[in-house]
């Protein structure tokens, strides 16, 4: 019976290279030439993006970390003697940037796959792309709870610990070491942000809700800072500061909070 592999299978180098050492030549000759685009008998052909530039441009380094460790591998005789061509390319965090970058990937490279891609908002507007084109997404450099859903988006998984997950682990720490703390928040206005928010506050819910969120403040990427927001925090009497917040944001976030003299847990 002939079986159609299915589109961009990474077990297929693999299965090839079992069969040239355990079938008879017939079997094996039949078998060979078959593998998706990106992959070749010498080649293994991986894209992914990541803001190299724009607000989150501190997250690029994940591509040259890539780079370095594909090359490594390279000089080591690469994956049972394939190279890995790593093509890592700029989206700036921005979700239309990230399409435009992610199609040249796909349709122009022919990549086998897309690896450790950045951003919830970015790799949301390729998601379905890249489901619909059989495209791996694998190891995504986020955990937002939408990639934990193998039945309708097969080709997509995350790298990440889910958010909602982390969120609940803080929240349990919380009413464990301050049950009556009085709790401000900075979150990201997007997916991001909401995945950390939704799932904390019911851990505090179910707990009783002696612990209680007294103040939310919102940025968004495009913010130049987010110092009003913490000097209402600061001074709305919350003792606990729950950060939801990236890269510029995050940096200017903990420095306020030491200008400010604010010393929440």
């Amino acid at each position: 019976m002939t079986r159609n592999p299915s589109r961009r299978d990474f077990s297929a180098a693999a299965l090839a290279t079992i069969a040239a050492s355990t079938l008879p030549a017939p079997y094996v000759r039949a078998a060979e030439k078959k593998y998706d685009a990106g992959a070749s008998d010498t080649e293994i052909k991986i894209g992914q993006t990541v803001p190299h530039s724009g607000p989150g441009s501190l997250y690029g380094v994940l591509g040259r970390i890539g780079e370095a460790y594909f090359q490594m591998l390279n000089e080591k005789g690469g994956i049972n003697g394939r190279k890995v061509k790593f093509l890592t390319m700029d989206d700036a965090y921005s979700a239309p940037k990230c399409v435009e970058a992610t199609r040249r990937l796909v349709e122009q490279e022919e990549v086998l796959a897309l690896y450790g891609s950045l951003g919830t908002a970015p790799q949301t507007a390729v998601h379905k792309y890249l489901n619909s084109k059989g495209v791996p997404q694998l190891l995504l450099n986020t955990g937002a709870s939408k990639w934990n859903n193998p039945k309708e988006f097969k080709w997509t998984m995350a790298g990440l610990p889910l958010y909602p997950t982390e969120a609940r682990i803080l929240a349990r720490h919380v009413v464990s070491v301050k049950p009556n703390a009085k709790i401000g928040i900075l979150y990201q206005n997007d997916d991001f942000g909401r995945d950390f928010l939704g799932p904390f506050k019911k851990v505090l819910a179910d707990a009783g809700g002696t612990a209680q969120v007294i103040m939310e403040q919102t940025y968004d990427l495009t913010d130049p800072t987010v110092d009003s927001q913490l000097i209402n925090l600061s001074k709305s009497g919350a003792d606990v500061f729950y950060n939801i917040s990236t890269g510029k944001a995050s940096s200017q976030s903990i420095r306020k909070v030491a200008e400010l003299g604010w010393k929440p847990l």
